[in-house]
């Protein structure tokens, strides 16, 4: 009987480690499951979800396996049709069980919250006053990457301009208006967004950021780009019938490269930008058979010193 404990022992302590060490490989798996990480805050969100994944693994092999295991060892023998052990309640398994999901709840809330206060993002100026935590270092890979030193450079503000259907975007220190999101590498980001008409979302998956823009409130959004390359600004919130046409390139560059864009496109003249809303909605308006639909006619196309 002795013996029999201790291998009942041994087994649970086997499957509790391998069930961990399974656990922790697929939480490692989530971070191959999303775009790449081209903002600092996309590093917190990483590690936020690859911890998620890697506990609802641990409880979906645990639940999984005790229930295999009972099936396997502890169902009754052919022909055994008699009642089990007329078993009652266990009030300390209660308490155990009730007191794990409270912890994890708990625990979660926690590790979410720091995510949020490290990655400093702005809320709606008037109405909520959050503060830019140092601990924003904290979002880097390694501190001794240039990236680390983003804080300590100026910040570079940006107008956004929502509006059906399309982004503008603006840069006041060179009064350069564009349809392209041009942002420096390395650089702390301030975007004051707002919106001309509807209730708009800026999302950009490979930043993991997301916020919604509230017509008549100005928001200020911040957050540090750190991967050169080519990325997608969408609408995140319908907004009306051409919303799915609301996209933009989002180009992150070396702050060279970034101040010599500036500087081209500050010696072109605006012009009308191309708008793929304003384009299908004027061919649907020639067309012989109507359907009947109200249709919210696009805003006119921006004028831009660089359409993209």
């Amino acid at each position: 009987m002795k013996i029999q404990k201790i291998l009942n022992i041994l087994t649970l302590l086997t499957g509790a480690i391998a069930i961990t060490v399974i656990s922790l490989w697929i939480g490692k798996q989530a971070y191959s499951w999303l775009p790449p990480q081209a903002a600092a805050e996309s590093l917190l969100i990483d590690d936020l979800i690859s911890f998620l994944v890697t506990l609802g693994a641990f409880i979906f092999l645990g639940v999984t396996s005790t229930l295999m295991y009972s099936v396997i060892f502890h169902r009754a023998v052919k022909d055994d049709f008699t009642d089990g052990p007329p078993i009652e309640g266990n009030v300390t398994l209660e308490v155990v069980w009730t007191a794990i999901p409270i912890l994890l709840v708990f625990w979660i809330a926690s590790y979410s919250y720091q995510v949020y206060e490290q990655m400093g993002i702005q809320g709606p100026s008037e109405m909520v006053h959050l503060h830019n935590p140092l601990g924003m270092q904290s979002a880097y890979a390694d501190p001794k990457d240039t990236a680390a030193n983003a804080l300590a450079e100026p910040v570079e503000k940006i107008d956004v301009l929502a509006k059906q259907w399309a982004w503008v975007f603006h840069y006041p220190e060179r009064d350069i208006t564009s349809t392209e999101l041009h942002l420096p590498s390395d650089r702390r980001i301030r975007l004051a967004l707002k919106s001309q008409d509807v209730l708009h979302g800026f999302y950009i998956p490979a930043f993991r950021l997301k916020q919604d823009i509230i017509p008549n409130h100005a928001i200020d959004f911040e957050f540090t780009p750190i991967r050169p390359g080519k990325y997608r600004l969408t609408d995140s919130q319908y907004s009306g019938t051409y919303f799915a046409t609301m996209q933009a390139n989002v180009i992150v560059e070396s702050p060279e490269d970034y101040q010599q864009w500036l500087a081209q496109a500050a010696t072109q003249k605006p012009s009308p930008a191309k708008n793929q809303a304003a384009a299908e909605y004027a061919q649907t308006s020639h067309q012989s058979v109507q359907t009947g639909w109200v249709t919210v006619p696009p805003a006119a196309p921006p004028l831009v010193n660089s359409p993209g």
